[in-house]
């Protein structure tokens, strides 16, 4: 699996930002999409899924701000990202399982400054 992640950048605490996640050599309307993000000195924590039916899930500290959702067409996955605060400040990364290999993006970095 190939993954690439965009989109990140700098925003002001209370804004808003989108982030994409294009995927090839695989049959991505099968797949579940995940987003994970990861901050300076933590350990990365999954942030939002998407299943290949559409379903979706939340951590707890974005629930309510952000949105996952995948368009199959263009074999893309993305992340909006509302109501931005100092805390979300982190890379973020897609990623998805493939024949019991997770793979990953390349990360994108996302700085909400107060």
């Amino acid at each position: 699996v190939q993954l690439q992640a965009s989109g990140g950048g700098l925003v002001q605490a209370g804004g808003s930002l989108r982030l994409s996640c294009s995927a090839s050599r695989i049959m991505f309307r099968a797949y579940d999409m995940e987003w994970y993000r990861q901050a300076p000195g933590q350990e990365r924590e999954l942030v939002a899924k998407i299943s290949s039916d559409g379903g979706t899930t939340y951590a707890n500290s974005v629930k309510g701000r952000f949105t996952i959702s995948r368009d199959n067409f263009a074999d893309a996955v993305y992340l909006q990202m509302n109501t931005l605060k100092p805390e979300d400040t982190a890379v973020y990364y897609c990623s998805t399982v493939d024949r019991g290999r997770r793979g990953w993006g390349q990360g994108t970095l996302v700085t909400v400054s107060s």
